[in-house]
């Protein structure tokens, strides 16, 4: 789950590291009421859960009240990859000397965090890392001693600090460690932390992302999932959320539903092998009952993208029964105006087949039979 970077920016402050002064506006009276709080050069900042707003003209600077109000109305009309901007941040303008990178971000291939730093802020990490490696300072945190204040020491030595500024930048690594450690962070990052003209830092930008498997944790974070204001998801992915489903959309024309994330996986893959495009990753679960199955199918039916439905079933926990008795519950709530292709194997499979059967629905045994079926009635088959 992202986080809005005014909300990264408290956790940040509640934790003491510096952050510029600013104020949260929704609206030009909001905005009139900043001019009286501080005092010129502004930067203005749209929030929304999407990466590359500098590009798309959602942050921009401002040097008078008369000028913020101009560029706040602007950035509050935009929409920005689709989202509309609802809310704004307005900072004082830092004045600054070095521009500086520090994240922790997981390291999967490692299972640890890793603490990563460079020179090179304000920049995407990742564009440094292809074309100066070098400019990249990386420590892989073992998971059972953590990230110690010698280590934070070194890479702020490694950027080139010593003395008073050594500590202090060196104490901001760590208690940035810290907070990733509190809120269960797959991502948290300061981009940039700026060396200011009179040797303070202050991080002028923050990004934190949750671990969604974590949130349980985190249940002020948690009821923000079914926000849709408030969330990256799209409405079908919040509907899906609500009903215990695993949703992703893609951007092909064949709906999946399976139970269980490596056989949808597994799905995905074989549409995609005989030239097919999913439109989406959608996963029952084990155990699937009736209404699930059939809100799943619902949410596919429903979405203008689709042209035909894969359901692969492999049934477990799973009984193919329930699940075919949830696809008849979606055909009595929405109509099947798109083909859908059926594969159910597994436990109660007979059963399930024939329930199917003598509602005029015919079944595979073969996924990968299925998946050749899928991929021909979009392009216009029988």
């Amino acid at each position: 789950m992202k986080l809005f970077e005014f909300e990264a920016k408290k956790i940040l402050a509640d934790h003491g590291i510096p952050i510029p002064r600013g104020v949260l506006a929704t609206s030009q009276t909001e905005v009139r009421e900043i001019t009286h709080t501080f005092t010129p050069p502004y930067v203005v900042k749209a929030q929304v859960l999407v990466a590359g707003r500098g590009k798309a003209g959602g942050i921009q600077f401002a040097t008078s009240s008369e000028q913020l109000s101009h560029i706040s109305s602007k950035i509050l009309d935009m929409e920005i990859k689709g989202l509309k901007v609802e809310k704004i941040l307005i900072e004082e303008k830092t004045k600054t000397k070095n521009e500086l990178y520090f994240g922790v971000a997981v390291d999967r291939s490692r299972r640890c965090y890793v603490a990563i730093a460079s020179p090179e802020g304000g920049m995407n990490i990742e564009e440094v890392a292809a074309k100066s490696p070098e400019k990249i300072l990386k420590v892989s945190v073992n998971p059972i001693f953590g990230f110690r204040s010698f280590h934070a020491t070194k890479m702020a030595s490694d950027l080139g600090y010593s003395g008073k500024s050594l500590v202090v930048l060196a104490d901001i690594f760590h208690r940035l460690y810290r907070i990733a450690l509190q809120y269960d962070a797959e991502l948290i990052e300061m981009n940039p932390i700026v060396e200011t003209v009179d040797g303070a830092f202050i991080a002028v930008d923050a990004r934190i992302i949750l671990d969604d498997n974590a949130l349980y944790r985190h249940p002020d974070f948690k009821e923000r999932l079914f926000e849709e204001k408030k969330t990256e998801l799209t409405p079908d992915e919040i509907r899906a959320r609500k009903a215990g489903l695993a949703y992703v959309k893609l951007d092909g024309d064949i709906g999946i539903m399976g139970n269980g994330a490596g056989l949808v996986m597994a799905t995905l893959d074989t549409v995609h092998l005989h030239g097919g495009k999913p439109a989406n990753f959608l996963d029952v679960g084990g155990g699937a009952s009736v209404d699930r199955v059939a809100e799943a199918l619902t949410i596919l039916l429903s979405d203008p993208r689709i042209s035909v439905i894969l359901v692969n079933i492999l049934g477990g926990i799973t009984r193919c029964d329930d699940v075919a008795k949830g696809i008849l519950a979606a055909k009595t709530q929405i109509s099947f105006s798109k083909p859908i292709v059926i594969r159910l194997v597994g436990t109660n499979e007979e059963e399930g087949q024939r329930i199917l059967t003598q509602n005029g629905i015919h079944v595979l045994n073969s996924m990968d039979e299925a998946a050749q079926q899928a991929v021909a009635l979009s392009r216009g088959g029988r």
